[in-house]
């Protein structure tokens, strides 16, 4: 959302995609960075910056395959909004060419630059930050890079300082991931007050086409439709605990009418929400007496 608007704010700017990739330093990666310093190559260098990428700035998801006398790193914008994917995307390759530039100490000639849309009207200015042909239309963006280069000693490596910031890479991932993981990003939105349960509308929030977001949770193991089910089964607990009426409860968890929170809340607990209550206050009568 926030590069949507700088996007829509700052319009048409020539290159400036290019120029914000090009600024990048591989220190501003944090350890991250200094993982891909420490590699013993380019070739280890890029397997485990993708294997670590949600450590970095990245919108584009990066994945590695192999060419004829080299390898293909391939950007991936299908998870980026339309209207910001080109300049993400130049973004995106033009720091990971910055980034082996500071692993060698100097640019690293690629054997082919491919983007996916058209000739831009600056498409005159990537030879500038791509030190390769570059070819626009193409089936998808990436960069190949030729083996001799793959496989050469970084300057900096150093296997000790590579194995220390990999351990430091997968408990920081570890953490952010159980932070950021989009069924929690959903239930969160969902517990608000007066919380809106459509999909787009969540979707868009979260920064994400709704087709998107039912492949994040997917791969999760949940659905949107049961992540609302949670929430409002949860929800529907402590009102009735609160002694709020049924319609009450209805209406605040979003249903047009009480018959069908009824319905959901059976399907739910097997019971209906007054036998419910029912039975929870006869319990807790009953643990007063024995106290």
């Amino acid at each position: 959302t926030v590069v949507r608007n700088l996007v829509r704010h700052l319009g048409d700017v020539p290159g400036i995609g290019l120029e914000a990739g090009r600024r990048y330093r591989l220190t501003a990666y944090g350890i991250w960075g200094y993982a891909l310093l420490s590699s013993r190559t380019l070739r280890s260098a890029i397997e485990f910056g993708i294997r670590y990428l949600d450590l970095t700035f990245a919108f584009s998801r990066f994945r590695a395959e192999n060419a004829p006398n080299g390898l293909r790193v391939v950007l991936d914008d299908r998870d980026i909004p339309e209207e910001c994917a080109q300049f993400l995307v130049e973004r995106d390759a033009a720091a990971a060419v910055a980034i082996q530039r500071d692993l060698f100490l100097r640019p690293v000639p690629l054997q082919r630059v491919s983007f996916r849309f058209p000739p831009p009207a600056h498409a005159d200015r990537f030879p500038e930050y791509f030190p390769g042909p570059v070819y626009f239309d193409e089936p998808a963006h990436g960069v190949v890079v030729a083996t001799e280069w793959l496989d050469q000693p970084l300057p900096q490596a150093d296997e000790r300082t590579a194995r220390l910031c990999e351990e430091q890479c997968r408990a920081l991932l570890d953490r952010r991931r159980a932070r950021s993981r989009v069924s929690e990003q959903v239930r969160q939105r969902l517990l608000r007050p007066q919380a809106i349960t459509q999909m787009e509308t969540i979707a868009a929030e979260i920064g994400m086409a709704p087709r998107t977001l039912h492949r994040h949770l997917a791969a999760e193991g949940t659905s949107f439709r049961r992540l609302v089910d949670e929430v409002r089964e949860a929800l529907a607990e402590e009102m009735l605990a609160h002694r709020m009426t049924i319609d009450e409860v209805a209406e605040r968890l979003g249903y047009a009418e009480a018959s069908s929170f009824v319905h959901a809340f059976k399907r739910w607990k097997g019971v209906a929400p007054g036998a419910y209550r029912q039975g929870r206050s006869g319990g807790e009568t009953r643990s007063s007496a024995k106290r």
